[in-house]
């Protein structure tokens, strides 16, 4: 798994069994979780720039982060999630 995987389980700790095993089935969840670790590296980075547009992009980023946690959030709400399966008969 990349760090991708290893930042987002830091960040959902208490989901961290579930972020592991959805990454381990789902390449999409992997890349999910590299686009949202790489985010939040580039806010930092914009955080610590002295550049006329600096505050732009800080707030460019966090909107693409917090769009990303809710789809983390969604994607691990669905993986929970045991289906129904009528008794038997």
């Amino acid at each position: 798994m990349g760090n991708g995987v290893g930042f987002v389980k830091g960040c959902f700790e208490q989901r961290a069994k579930l972020v592991e095993e959805l990454a381990a089935r789902s390449e999409e969840f992997c890349d999910l979780c590299d686009d949202f670790a790489m985010a939040n590296n580039e806010r930092a980075r914009w955080d610590q720039s002295s550049a006329p547009e600096r505050d732009e992009r800080v707030a460019e980023y966090q909107e693409l982060i917090d769009s990303m946690r809710v789809e983390i959030e969604q994607a691990l709400d669905r993986a929970a999630i045991v289906p129904f399966r009528p008794p038997r008969q």
